[in-house]
């Protein structure tokens, strides 16, 4: 039942707000301290090659150098949020250009960058692969000689059977030969998706200092500092206990800080000046060095029968990893959350398949694969229908699953209002309503995703005057965490906004959390706030005296049986002599519980319909022998807000949430229908088909005039 209270479901003031509209939000950039250096990286200008030896003299000739390490210092140094493959700095090879061999701390940034040019790097080039079926290819050069001898290396994931293979996921379902020989068509397409960015703005920065007793402080732009402090030591050998990660604010995710990057360079620079060291990465090694999505190869066969039923599906995709696999939690993409679909498949296979590669290694991003699998696979079931003759939306109906039937994979679903979904973005879409005229089209495509659990946690005091703290272990990402967090307190105490404060917590200070991931914050961190406040209550009936504190650790059930799902229809105009699209309208629906604070639950929806307009027309990594060519924003297109279209959204309001007050999911659902979405469109408006993503004006040129 959706829930509404005087406080509940009204949007209050965000905590962070006033902060961040003047300026005095504090980052880890902002982190000064006495004696600061600053720390500068080196990286290979190679994207394979053998490192026969370093010459650091010059470098600590220049005046102002305090420390230089470079790979062989840091021999043996791995790191990763669960496969330990990615070196802190390089001592025996480098996989791509960007790859980390040495670093500086000096007084000012400048000596920084002379001591930089200054050192010298003795490389045996090697032969280098780029394209995962070629790296697949027993010929290609290999780029790992053992990945199961890696710490964290998920055994029963991996692919060591596979050249430059690095994990495979697969699923199976029924007897795929048969539902194919009992289909009345069957089709096969490939698709292909590039590499993009995540897009935030705050470059990632790490900071250091050592204290006397030797206590490492550590601040980074992570969005999860537990693991971010578990990272840190696994790499460097160090107990946990003696690192404290301190928190700051977090200038943007969307999936792409959730790891340690240079905290352990920084560390190993500190010690050896004896002084606290900053590293910020530049804009261009954000672009060019970090952790970008994956580059996509997605194949799918499909079995229909003459009424429209899907009986039989393979599907085939090839994730380009990178050159490590260090920074996906498993490493791999967490496709089983999604591979099904929304649609009734009694036979099936699923592979995905992750492949190391010389270039950039990928990380996570907004549900991470999901909207490089959504494009195929929405667009995909659009030229089903086409071939069927079947309207794209009737299709879906046919084939759309019911609470409690089994998904792609076998699993049992509770699958809330996907039909009412979908309808209701089709009517506020006009979706029966007649074309504006020629080179108008519309589209629709369908998203949905288990929520994440995990550990939360939460430390929430009753103090004297009648107001509560709250300390959160969890980073808010901009979402508005801290401000739900605020809500539920003075909710459940019964008492007023104004009564309640919410600070994060550093981790000496507050419980372990795994951080804002798989939109579970609410959910997971959500559960552990409503439990403090239980026990909150009981102390005080029990006539316990104020101040005190109570501290809750909470561990959320990862619920697959629950799945909650959007729809996308996008309206375009396609000039056919130019080919150029002009988006003109996005409608998204959504199921929802109760909406605990509108305005935030909003910003969600419209961020990520934006996330994915940019996928979908604008953004792309393009490469040239292993070299990011447009690693700046100038060259790297993300939209702006005079590219975006008119956005209309739609709630379907029900009950059965699992977080607090029966809340739902929204975090990962706007951004990865939309790009099949519009290609969907455009194949509607001018009759011809996208392949390959973005959809920009050259390629839809070149499909309209083929020869």
């Amino acid at each position: 039942m959706v829930f509404q209270s005087e406080i509940i479901g009204q949007s209050i003031s965000r905590i962070d707000g006033p902060d961040k509209v003047t300026g005095e939000t504090f980052y880890t950039a902002d982190v000064l301290l006495p004696g600061m250096l600053t720390g500068k990286i080196l990286r290979s200008p190679h994207p394979h090659a053998r490192i026969r030896g370093f010459d650091t003299t010059a470098a600590w000739a220049v005046p102002g150098v305090k420390a230089i390490v470079t790979g062989e210092d840091a021999r043996g140094f791995l790191q990763g949020k669960v496969l330990r493959d990615l070196p802190v700095l390089c001592w025996d090879k480098v996989r791509y250009i960007g790859d980390r061999v040495a670093a500086v701390a000096a007084e000012t940034p400048e000596a920084a960058d002379e001591a930089l040019l200054s050192i010298e790097v003795d490389y045996e080039v090697l032969p280098a692969v780029y394209e995962p079926r070629e790296a697949m290819d027993l010929g290609a050069p290999l780029l790992h000689d053992d990945v199961v001898a890696y710490e964290g290396a998920p055994t029963e994931f991996l692919a060591p059977d596979i050249h430059n293979g690095q994990t495979r996921l697969y699923w199976t379902k029924g007897d795929l030969d048969k539902g194919f020989a009992e289909a009345d068509v069957v089709l096969e397409h490939s698709f292909s998706i590039p590499s993009r960015h995540q897009g935030y703005i705050e470059p990632f920065a790490s900071v250091i200092a050592i204290d006397d007793d030797g206590r490492i402080q550590a601040w980074c732009s992570s969005k999860a500092p537990f693991r971010a402090r578990r990272q840190m030591a696994q790499a460097l050998g160090l107990d946990e206990e003696t690192i404290r990660v301190n928190v700051t604010s977090i200038g943007g995710d969307f999936g792409g800080k959730g790891d340690t990057r240079d905290l352990p360079i920084a560390y190993l620079l500190a010690k050896m000046a004896g002084q606290p060291v900053k590293i910020v990465m530049s804009s261009v090694e954000e672009l060019t060095a970090s952790n970008p999505t994956h580059a996509t190869t997605v194949y799918i066969k499909s079995g229909v029968t003459r009424d429209g039923r899907i009986i039989a599906r393979e599907v085939r995709t090839v994730h380009n990893s990178g050159a490590y696999g260090a920074l996906k939690p498993r490493a791999y993409l967490s496709t089983h959350h999604y591979v099904g679909g929304a649609y009734r498949i009694p036979n099936a296979t699923f592979e995905f398949l992750q492949v190391y590669t010389n270039t950039v290694p990928g990380g996570y991003f907004r549900a991470p694969g999901a909207h490089q699998y959504t494009f195929a696979l929405e667009c995909h079931t659009d030229l089903l229908a086409l071939e069927l003759g079947i309207d794209p939306a009737e299709f879906r109906r046919t084939n759309i699953l019911l609470a409690g039937e089994e998904d792609g994979l076998g699993r049992p679903i509770d699958f809330l209002k996907i039909r009412e979904v979908m309808d209701a973005a089709l009517d506020a879409a006009g979706w029966e309503k007649p074309k504006d005229g020629p080179g108008h089209g519309r589209g629709v495509a369908l998203f949905g995703r288990q929520i994440g659990g995990g550990v939360a946690g939460a430390v929430l005091t009753a103090e004297a005057d009648g107001s509560f703290s709250v300390l959160s272990p969890t980073v808010d990402i901009g979402t508005g965490t801290h401000t739900i967090e605020k809500q539920m307190v003075a909710n459940e105490m019964g008492v007023s906004i104004d009564q309640v404060r919410v600070r994060i917590g550093d981790t000496d200070s507050v419980p372990y959390d795994e951080g804002p991931r798989a939109s579970r914050v609410t959910y997971t961190e959500g559960q552990a706030v409503m439990k403090a406040c239980v026990q909150i209550k009981q102390a005080i009936a029990d006539g316990v005296t104020l101040p005190f504190t109570v501290t809750v650790e909470h561990t959320a059930e990862e619920r697959e049986d629950i799945t909650y799902f959007s729809a996308q229809v996008a309206e375009v105009q396609v000039d056919s002599e130019t080919g150029q699209v002009k988006v003109l309208r996005l409608v998204t629906a959504h199921d929802v519980g109760t909406i605990i604070h509108p305005l935030a639950h909003q910003g969600q929806i419209d961020g990520g319909v934006i996330t994915g307009f940019g996928l979908g027309v604008t953004e792309e990594f393009v490469s040239d022998g292993g070299q990011v060519v447009n690693g700046n924003f100038g060259d790297y297109k993300l939209p702006t807000m005079a590219d975006i279209p008119a956005l209309e959204t739609v709630l379907i309001q029900t009950g059965g949430g699992t977080g607090p007050y029966e809340a739902k999911a929204i975090g990962e659902l706007a951004n990865n229908a939309t790009a099949a979405a519009i290609a969907n469109a455009v194949a509607d408006a001018v009759g011809c088909r996208l392949f390959e993503l973005p959809v920009t004006a050259d390629r839809v040129y070149k499909i309209l005039h083929k020869s």
